[in-house]
């Protein structure tokens, strides 16, 4: 694994003009295959990244390990139909739907029940 910092950050603007938001970029991490990263927040939560060689698991498990860290994926539209799966803490539900009520969001479906899931399975998309 290599971090590489970005110092100072690099800032740029993401958004819609009426409601523009500046991200500030501060490492690039590369890594081997069967590495992987743990990000984790103030409360506790985690969330792993990991690299195969045939490219990333991007999640831990949606409906299992995500669970288990206090998280809930949403796969969710924004108003140019660009598709996303969005992670949700527990207890900052009422927030995630301000943001997605300003961004003017939609969820299209809750990636972190089985039944949701099998649903998506039985569909063979």
């Amino acid at each position: 694994m290599k971090i590489i910092p970005i110092t100072p950050p690099r800032e740029f603007e993401v958004g819609f003009p009426e409601h523009r938001q500046t991200l500030k970029d501060c490492a690039h991490i590369e890594l081997d295959p069967d590495e992987q990263v743990t990000l984790k927040t103030d409360e506790g939560n985690e969330f792993d990244i990991v690299k195969k060689d045939w490219g990333f698991y991007a999640t831990p498990s949606l409906n299992s390990r995500l669970l288990k860290y206090n998280l809930h994926a949403a796969l969710c539209k924004n108003r140019i139909d660009n598709y996303f799966i969005l992670l949700v803490e527990d207890g900052k539900q009422e927030t995630f739907l301000e943001y997605l009520n300003l961004e003017k969001m939609e969820i299209i479906m809750w990636l972190d029940s089985r039944d949701n899931l099998k649903n998506l399975e039985s569909k063979n998309l």
